[in-house]
């Protein structure tokens, strides 16, 4: 009976994490498009933060929701071993991008949010997706790369980059997680 519960435990350790929700991450496009337009209303930084920021809020309220609703669904527990992997390894990076935030918007130095926030978006994905589906890793460095062209394109791009990033690339992605592992 030991070496059964060791086989057990060791065989759901190695498990991806499946919970990655496709159509969460669909909904995270859309509602990432709509804050560009929304944001490229007014030419004011402020409004650009704040649209953006409430966009963040937006988008982690749709994330973690639909992550709850695929792991009901698939009955998996996001508590297991794979998806407490996941959580740690997508929440140091997502606590950098608060901390870096605050410290850029204190000192107004506005043209370096679109990359840090697409990079280290970008590092969470692939260090999460490191426990999940193949194409999960892959889709963080896309938004890595994104972050990167980010950080040297000029403040008046910075808007279509982050529609570009987390709108195109999460409808992309999810769209390919939606069809490939469900949800």
């Amino acid at each position: 009976m030991e070496d059964l519960r060791f086989i057990r435990e060791t065989m759901a350790s190695a498990a991806a994490f499946t919970a990655v929700p496709g159509w969460g991450g669909v909904m995270i496009g859309i509602t990432a498009l709509v804050a560009a337009a929304v944001a490229a209303l007014r030419p004011q930084e402020l409004w650009w933060v704040g649209v953006w920021g409430l966009e963040a809020l937006c988008a982690f309220a749709v994330g973690v929701s639909a992550l709850f609703w695929k792991a009901r669904k698939a009955e998996t527990s996001l508590f297991s071993n794979p998806g407490r992997k996941f959580v740690l390894g997508l929440f140091p990076p997502m606590l950098a991008a608060a901390v870096l935030s605050l410290v850029i918007y204190r000192d107004g130095v506005f043209n370096l949010l679109p990359g840090v926030w697409l990079l280290l978006y970008g590092a969470g994905v692939v260090t999460a997706g490191a426990f999940s589906v193949r194409v999960v890793p892959i889709m963080g460095m896309c938004f890595m790369g994104a972050g990167i062209a980010a950080l040297f394109c000029p403040l008046a791009s910075a808007n279509a980059i982050m529609a570009a990033g987390f709108g195109g690339l999460h409808i992309v992605f999810g769209t390919i997680i939606a069809r490939r592992y469900g949800g």
